[in-house]
């Protein structure tokens, strides 16, 4: 019995001895914030310097002709000639289809005769009437009738007319899409006719760009199938940007005349927007987002110091800083993972931006 109350109270001092030595050691260990403060991190920098900048932009277009439009009937018919010969030149008015007007031609026949028969009633009338041989209200109705029949007449020309589909305008022909003999209504596309001895160029322009396009200016475009380079004049912009893309819609004037500009051809439209001598750009991954705004780490008196910036154009790799830097900073390029405000830095290397 009194060996184990020994043995007890050796095994308590042993223990009693283990966790003061412990408490003593966790008292002088420093805090792990403490340890990663005192951490020095190796990074290399660049010194801020401008140089000249083109603020230009590359966006998709498409050619367009200067004119085109589906060649429709006005009414319902069959087709008794067609004049459409796919991919050739005609002139404005050209008789391109005709529809059956038999119909109409007989209506127009028996008008004819009717107004005929009206107007020597009318002229015998008139005679009878100087020598009142007949009321005043019997020659108005003559001549009444005479009236009706010429506008009946004029209407009936007006239902043959339509039975001719023409060329709205000179321009190009496209593929004919009946053959002859076709019955055709007014939702059938007979053909298309293009004006491609003048072509444009339609693109659309991001929001913030909008507002420093002008009629007038020039821009350059390239498409694909061809190494020429190409230039087109700002005629017009739509009214309003698109809701949906936050886009404006430019359309130009292309100046140049080539085999390689169809209509509907995709087209790369660059743009250059100005120029500025003395533009500050930094490596886009230096850039790093903080809620709304952006900043950079300057390296100053061997700590990294954050700096709020705005940014404006960017290129492959690099973007413009509009406010926030000046020439001359130090901006930390390597090591951004483990940046911290205050942080201690060594430069390992040191290069001009």
């Amino acid at each position: 019995m009194n060996n184990f109350k020994l043995l007890s109270v050796i095994f308590f001092l042993i223990l009693s001895s283990v966790i003061i030595s412990c408490g003593d050691k966790k008292k002088d260990a420093p805090p792990v914030g403490a340890q990663m403060q005192q951490q020095v991190i190796t990074a290399d920098a660049l010194i801020v310097s401008t140089r000249r900048l083109s603020a230009d932009i590359e966006i998709p277009g498409t050619i367009l002709a200067n004119e085109t439009t589906e060649i429709h009937p006005e009414v319902s018919g069959r087709v008794v000639a067609l004049n459409v010969r796919e991919g050739t030149f005609v002139s404005k008015g050209a008789l391109l289809a005709k529809l059956y007007d038999g119909d109409l031609q007989a209506q127009l026949r028996k008008l004819d005769v009717q107004l005929q028969i009206a107007e020597q009633t009318e002229k015998r009338q008139a005679e009878l009437i100087k020598i009142q041989g007949i009321s005043q209200q019997e020659y108005d109705l003559s001549l009444l009738q005479v009236s009706n029949l010429k506008a009946d007449i004029d209407i009936l020309k007006e239902a043959v007319r339509k039975t001719e589909i023409r060329a709205p305008f000179s321009g190009k022909l496209g593929l004919k899409n009946i053959s002859d003999g076709a019955y055709v209504t007014s939702a059938t596309i007979i053909t298309t006719i293009s004006q491609v001895s003048q072509l444009k160029i339609q693109f659309n322009v991001p929001e913030k760009y909008g507002s420093q396009l002008r009629t007038g200016q020039n821009i350059n475009f390239t498409v694909d199938g061809s190494n020429k380079n190409y230039t087109a004049n700002i005629i017009a912009a739509e009214v309003k940007m698109d809701e949906n893309t936050r886009s404006l819609a430019i359309r130009g004037i292309v100046k140049n005349s080539d085999a390689a500009l169809i209509p509907g051809v995709f087209a790369k439209v660059k743009i250059v927007l100005g120029q500025n001598e003395n533009a500050i750009m930094v490596p886009t991954i230096v850039v790093q987002p903080l809620g709304r705004k952006k900043l950079v780490y300057l390296y100053k008196g061997g700590k990294s110091i954050p700096a709020d910036i705005t940014t404006g154009i960017r290129d492959s790799s690099s973007v413009q800083v509009l406010t926030g830097l000046s020439v001359g900073d130090t901006v930390i390029t390597t090591g951004l993972l483990f940046l911290r405000p205050g942080a201690d830095i060594k430069l390992k290397k040191i290069s001009n931006s």
